[in-house]
């Protein structure tokens, strides 16, 4: 389990590749990649900072991967999260499981996602042509990870 909150871009493919690297166990991957769009509810942005706890974000985010490595055969988890200031295009956020099958693996994968948006202690500020505004919650992130919270371990 490798959790990273930082500044600096990620290479994809490196990461992946160190993560995987010579386990013969590993029969599939997921990855998920978190990108800055140029519109969010229809207002222009132009630029996001993102701001975190440190420490306990990471411990929060070590939370998750943990339960996420209970309920689902995934032999590792890779979750970097960037903080700072970042521009459309820019990657925000990467979350890999590897395991022996891919259902195992996807539903990793997407149950760390889930969790990241409704636990980990990030905030968004987003600016834009209208002024700066603090990105809210969304009741559509609290409603994926409910669905998890419904399903016994």
């Amino acid at each position: 389990m490798t959790i990273r909150v930082q500044t600096g871009d990620f290479d994809v493919g490196a990461e992946i590749a160190a993560l995987r690297q010579g386990d013969a166990r590993i029969g599939a991957v997921a990855a998920f990649i978190g990108l800055v769009r140029d519109i969010n509810d229809g207002s222009q942005v132009n630029r996001m900072t993102l701001e975190h706890y440190p420490g306990m974000t990471e411990r929060s985010l070590e939370r998750i991967v943990l339960e996420a490595k209970t309920r689902f055969s995934v032999d590792h988890a890779l979750v970097i999260h960037r903080v700072g200031e970042l521009l459309p295009t820019d990657q925000i956020v990467l979350v890999v499981t590897a395991g022996g099958h891919r259902g195992d693996v996807f539903a990793a994968c997407e149950f760390i996602m889930d969790f990241l948006k409704t636990e980990a202690p990030f905030w968004k500020k987003e600016q834009g042509a209208k002024g700066d505004s603090w990105v809210a919650s969304r009741q559509s992130d609290d409603d994926a990870a409910a669905r998890w919270r419904d399903k016994a371990v």
